[in-house]
């Protein structure tokens, strides 16, 4: 069974509080999210891009890449809800449910899809594309009856408002939900009132999903405000992305001016406090039970 998306699902049928779900991209990132005591994290199909290839959010990552993260973070968070962004599904029904199947054997809760024509690009970049409605309807039940497990959640997106207005994007959510989505995400609202127009129309019938995104054009609120509104998942995708850009680009001018890391020396871990992090004792205590000769870090 797969207990993480049941752990999600049982999360989301709360009426009191969204559930608040950071953005990762790697093992390390789903860690600290899990470590801070969030309920769930979001892999961010952007973020991925961004850590993996340096590049942006406009379709160059392949399922392949995304499965392997995917499976590193399972393997570092096993009980971690983890909600994953699939982009279009990489491809047409078939390539869905292919990538449905290896997303969730890789240890995904929850998959999402979204009516984009591929390559894609971010949610909030301009010049996006989608294709037909029944093309997406089709997709979305070839997901569900992909998934091995009726856990697993499968999230419908639309992107539809940017390119063909906000009925449009109605008219395209209330299909996607006809044909069996367990979450449903209108991308990029422009306004607080189609916030509230969407959660007037769905919020009773399946799970809303809002996604904050600095600099975008949703307005940001916070997830209690939004819970407020009749959103039950609430994601930050790529911000701790942008944390580290911003961190990282002051630490490496730092460190060429001084030559040094001293500036940073009170805002870092030293290597004891990064082991304690990652678990390195624990680690290595396993490891003596099966080899006495393993020695400490």
């Amino acid at each position: 069974m797969n207990k993480p998306a049941a752990t999600l699902r049982a999360l989301l049928a709360r009426s009191d509080r969204a559930v608040l779900a950071p953005g990762c991209y790697d093992a390390l990132t789903a860690s600290l999210i899990e470590r801070a005591g969030f309920e769930a994290a979001y892999l961010s199909g952007a973020s991925v891009a961004y850590t993996r290839l340096g590049r942006p959010d406009i379709g160059l990552t392949t399922a392949v890449e995304v499965a392997d993260v995917i499976a590193n973070i399972r393997d570092r968070c096993p009980d971690l809800p983890l909600v994953v962004d699939a982009d279009t599904g990489f491809g047409n029904a078939l390539n869905v449910q292919r990538t449905v199947r290896s997303f969730e054997r890789a240890g995904a809760s929850a998959i999402q899809l979204e009516d984009q024509v591929m390559p894609k690009r971010c949610g909030h970049l301009a010049g996006k594309r989608v294709v037909p409605a029944a093309e997406m309807v089709g997709k979305i039940k070839a997901a569900c009856d992909a998934r091995n497990d009726d856990a697993t959640l499968i999230v419908a997106r639309t992107d539809a408002l940017a390119v063909n207005g906000f009925d449009d994007a109605l008219a395209r959510a209330e299909a996607y939900v006809e044909a069996g989505c367990d979450l449903l995400f209108v991308e990029a609202p422009q306004s607080e009132a189609q916030m509230r127009s969407v959660a007037a129309r769905f919020a009773a019938r399946v799970p809303l999903l809002a996604n904050m995104v600095e600099g975008g054009t949703t307005p940001i609120r916070d997830a209690g405000a939004l819970a407020a509104a009749g959103y039950r998942l609430v994601i930050f995708p790529g911000a701790a992305t942008r944390v580290l850009v911003f961190a990282l680009e002051q630490f490496f001018a730092d460190l060429k001016r001084d030559g040094s890391s001293a500036a940073w020396r009170e805002k870092m871990l030293d290597l004891k406090g990064l082991n304690a992090v990652l678990g390195t004792d624990r680690m290595l205590a396993a490891g003596r039970a099966y080899d006495p000769d393993i020695q400490d870090a």
